[in-house]
């Protein structure tokens, strides 16, 4: 029988819920337990699609397809599990299901109100993904804050199911210091007060903190919360979230946790993760570490959490590396504003031009890549930054004036376009390519170098491919076609410099702490010789 461990938020949003909900599974995880993990969002949105990364940080793609939220993420790196669209539970999703049955007179002729319909349709779609993963253990990451209105639905739901299955309650909260340096509990106080008027508990209290919470802060909580003084877990700042697990187990939560779901002992263990905080630990020992400077040109830049992944992607690569990368990220507009600012990319050991969607900074990024590809400094182009690759050569190299994309407007040469299939659906959301695909490989090209296989899977998210019908022209000035899917280009590459390579999947998508991507090993490997 799966066991469930609910992970709540309160004081204020963005306390890590995400990061600890990911570092509780990977300490069970550790210790030998099947985890998976489900997020829940309250908004009414069914998916993350079409949300604005400004709002909400990227949109995370799952193998299957999924659109989810980005927290999904950090459950897939920190577990090293694959999880699909039904792991990401939304209100629009629960309504949208609720309201199909509805019209279809499931409840026969009934009322359909919160209690029950709703709260039961969401225990449906929970006990269905936990099942159905396999899993001893399932984490569910509840989003918002205790006291939003959108949430209580599924908090009394989560109430509900505490009475059927086995349940334990973590609440994660925020231990503050006054201008005297004391630790303050009255906010932790005040949020377990109001989560308990909703008829929960905590068995454990994450308080994140800034310095280590002391003794009698942890007693104060406990006396006050009415939870024992070993489950109040201090969350205190790292200079690495892949170190939490290793906090949490130094303050004892797995004990915490394996006396109140009643877990048995294992003997194996999984070791994997101690060899990521030894990668870490011996870079942060080493006195002379490379420190190569990479240039991210985009359009989101002015909240990182929009490239959440990529930088992720690159920590990953630079774990395998033994570096330590200097990220900048330079809004692709201000190319636009003052052209003499590309030279300022002179000063970059590689530059990185991530995916986006519309036209805004697009001639902006064209020019970083054109910048990259005429000096020979080390580039990486991913999903619209391959299409752009793309009409940057077919512009500057080819020829082809006024060559462009028909996803912004009219051009004499569409060398990105719509497939023939994609334009007969008449839905539009229909011609977006999502999730996973099969990708072959060219013998002997960068592309099989840094793979070392023939064969590969990677995830997509974009409606435009490039037109098939330049292919050959463009290969006839030197451009390689090194990857592709049945006719659809993945990814290209420019032998004449050291490391030009763009793909149209998003390969930070599969990155993993001790599993980099490789697109993001070799970027980081050209800047380092």
């Amino acid at each position: 029988m799966v066991k469930y461990i609910v992970v709540t938020g309160g004081v204020m949003s963005g306390l890590g819920k995400g990061i600890t909900t990911a570092s509780i599974g990977r300490l069970l995880k550790n210790k030998g337990y099947e985890v998976t993990a489900i997020k829940i969002d309250p908004y009414l949105n069914v998916d993350a699609g079409t949300m604005n990364p400004y709002q909400h940080g990227e949109v995370f793609v799952l193998d299957d397809g999924g659109e989810v939220d980005l927290d999904l993420g950090n459950y897939e790196r920190f577990l090293d599990i694959e999880l699909t669209k039904d792991h990401n539970i939304t209100t629009g999703k629960v309504y949208l299901s609720v309201i199909t049955k509805e019209r279809r007179g499931e409840y026969l002729g009934s009322t359909v109100q919160i209690i029950p319909h709703i709260t039961d349709e969401i225990k449906r779609q929970i006990k269905d993904v936990a099942e159905r993963s396999e899993a001893e253990i399932c984490l569910i990451e509840v989003g918002g804050t205790v006291g939003d209105i959108e949430s209580m639905p599924f908090l009394e739901t989560l109430r509900q199911l505490r009475m059927e299955e086995e349940v334990m309650f973590v609440h994660v909260t925020l231990v503050l210091n006054d201008a005297q340096g004391e630790q303050k509990t009255k906010p932790t106080q005040h949020s377990v007060k109001e989560l308990r008027e909703l008829g929960l508990q905590p068995d454990v209290i994450v308080a994140r903190c800034r310095e280590p919470l002391l003794d009698s802060t942890k007693e104060k909580i406990s006396l006050f919360c009415d939870v024992k003084k070993e489950a109040v877990i201090g969350a205190v700042d790292v200079d690495d979230i892949y170190r939490l697990p290793s906090v949490f187990a130094e303050e004892g939560l797995f004990d915490v946790i394996k006396e109140k779901l009643k877990l048995d002992d294992r003997d194996a263990m999984e070791s994997s993760w101690e060899n990521v905080v030894i990668q870490l630990d011996s870079i942060s020992r080493r006195k002379h570490v490379k420190m190569p400077r990479i240039a991210i040109v985009g359009k989101y830049t002015h909240l990182v959490d929009s490239y959440l992944s990529i930088r992720e992607a690159i920590k990953h690569a630079a774990m395998e590396l033994g570096c330590k990368p200097k990220i900048e990220w330079i809004e692709a507009e201000e190319f636009e504003e003052d052209e003499e600012g590309v030279e300022r990319l002179w000063d970059y050991h590689g530059i990185l031009v991530p995916g986006g969607f519309g036209t805004r900074g697009v001639e902006g990024k064209m020019m970083a890549i054109r910048y990259a590809r005429e000096h020979d400094i080390p580039y990486l182009g991913l999903c619209l930054g391959m299409q752009l690759s793309i009409v940057e050569f077919a512009r500057n190299v080819v020829g082809l004036e006024g060559a462009g994309s028909t996803e912004w407007s009219e051009t004499p040469h569409p060398v990105i376009d719509l497939l023939p299939e994609q334009k007969k659906l008449k839905d539009y959301g229909g011609t977006m390519r999502l999730g996973g695909y099969e990708i072959d490989i060219v013998e002997g090209t960068l592309a099989h170098q840094i793979y070392g296989r023939k064969k590969i899977r990677e995830r997509h998210r974009h409606r435009y491919e490039v037109n098939p019908k330049y292919v050959p022209l463009l290969q006839k000035h030197g451009l390689v076609i090194s990857g592709t899917h049945k006719e659809r280009v993945e990814i290209i590459e420019f032998p004449k410099n050291r490391f030009y390579l763009a793909t149209q999947f998003h390969p930070e998508f599969n990155s993993r702490p001790g599993k980099a991507s490789p697109p993001f090993v070799g970027f980081l490997r050209s800047m380092l010789r």
